[in-house]
């Protein structure tokens, strides 16, 4: 089974080299938002986490999850698929009904929530090697399709490389890394360590086909990114929600890079309607409060409005709120001084080597969490496994560069 399948770099190439990832994300990287994420700059999609077990038994469950338009070659390629598991052979028959309609299939090893605690999946795999192991092999060796695994790091720079090589050596042709670890979750979120993402770049084999995920807000950030981890390409979940344009970089175009509110509600809008299958319709409540963040600190009178409309609402009611947020932008462009107004300005570069943007709230914007009252891009943040790295370097220099071994015996991996 794995000998005709594109492996690695081969892979890569296969579908593009894209640079920029629209990442897995629970019920809202659907068909409609992978659409439109792409029209702004998006070159590979993820779809969202899947449950592997719900996904191969239950027939309505797959029927909300997925459509006949999902992974289309025309509409939505490349296209990863991802799942989250603890069972290798529902991992398996769940893998097997998408093998055809997808360029990989993923391993959700990050997933940090509590309900990952509760069912063992997600990045608490990670106290168990010998089930990710056997997770990822199961497909490597059963699968048409290439298997790959997103992870997130410990705070022990070595471990985190070890685990890296187990995933690998298992099966795994992509490797994405978060660089937070998995205690750093909603308030307690943080920054992610590029220096971390780096030194598993540089100890990996060199061709090992690489993403990096983390602290991406703007599109400035994402050749940063790449540079300061030699990451092939970049991921972004929240910064991506919030804002399909932080991947637009082929111009440094305002309304690309930081859509109008109104443009970019209507644009989704209507390729909602146009999708199949029930993903996308559930997903839109969620989607029109993020990108209106901004818009509805101002206009808290929609706050109410959108909230009580029901996915299942009559689409008119939808529509009459894309109208309305189409009226209320229209009046703030008839203010005479909106060419002053309607600028972008970037702060002072900060310790962690971006600087942040001020941007009119009617448009796509980054969200930054309040901490104990105080927004998150006000203060100094939580750095990722900032652990001492001096050290961890020195060991790497004594340490010979070799490839991944054949095999990772059983002793390395229950290490975990």
């Amino acid at each position: 089974m794995t000998q005709n399948k594109l492996k690695g770099r081969e892979l890569f190439e296969a579908i593009g080299r894209p640079t920029t990832i629209v990442a897995p994300m629970v019920d809202q990287s659907e068909l409609a938002w992978r659409i439109i994420s792409r029209r702004y700059g998006a070159e590979l999609c993820y779809t969202p986490m899947f449950h592997a077990r719900l996904f191969a038994t239950e027939e309505k469950y797959r029927q909300n999850m997925w459509s006949e338009q999902d992974g289309d070659r025309e509409l939505d390629r490349p296209l990863i698929v991802q799942f989250c598991a603890n069972d290798p052979n529902y991992l398996l028959e769940a893998a097997k009904l998408v093998e055809d309609k997808c360029d990989a299939v993923d391993l959700n090893l990050g997933c940090p929530q509590g309900i990952a605690k509760k069912g063992k999946y997600g990045a608490f795999l990670m106290d168990d090697w010998d089930l990710v192991h056997k997770l990822i092999r199961t497909l490597h060796d059963n699968l048409k399709c290439p298997v790959t695994a997103k992870i997130r790091v410990y705070d022990d720079w070595e471990k985190s490389l070890a685990y890296a090589k187990m995933v690998l050596d298992a099966g795994a042709q992509f490797i994405t890394v978060h660089g937070r670890t998995r205690d750093m979750k909603g308030q307690a979120t943080g920054l992610a360590n590029w220096k971390v993402l780096k030194y598993l770049r540089d100890n990996l084999p060199k061709d090992q086909v690489f993403f990096a995920n983390g602290n991406i807000l703007y599109p400035s950030d994402l050749q940063r990114c790449r540079e300061e981890t030699g990451a092939d390409a970049v991921m972004s979940a929240e910064g991506n929600l919030y804002n399909p344009g932080v991947f637009w970089t082929k111009t440094d175009n305002i309304d690309k890079q930081f859509p109008r509110v109104d443009k970019l509600l209507r644009e989704y809008f209507e390729i909602v309607k146009s999708c199949a299958g029930e993903a996308s319709k559930h997903a839109m409540k969620a989607h029109f409060f993020k990108i209106l963040h901004a818009f509805l600190n101002v206009h808290k009178e929609l706050r109410p409005v959108i909230g009580r409309t029901s996915v299942h609402a009559d689409i008119k009611n939808w529509e009459d709120i894309v109208e309305q947020v189409e009226k209320l932008v229209q009046d703030i462009y008839t203010d005479e001084k909106i060419k002053e107004k309607d600028v972008i300005t970037t702060g002072e570069v900060q310790d962690w080597g971006g600087a942040y943007k001020t941007v009119p709230y009617w448009r796509c914007q980054p969200y930054f969490r309040t901490v104990n009252g105080e927004k998150q891009n006000t203060r100094k943040l939580q750095v990722a496994a900032a652990r001492d790295e001096v050290a961890c370097l020195e060991n790497a220099n004594k340490r010979e560069a070799a490839p991944i071994e054949e095999n990772v015996t059983k002793k390395s991996r229950v290490t975990a």
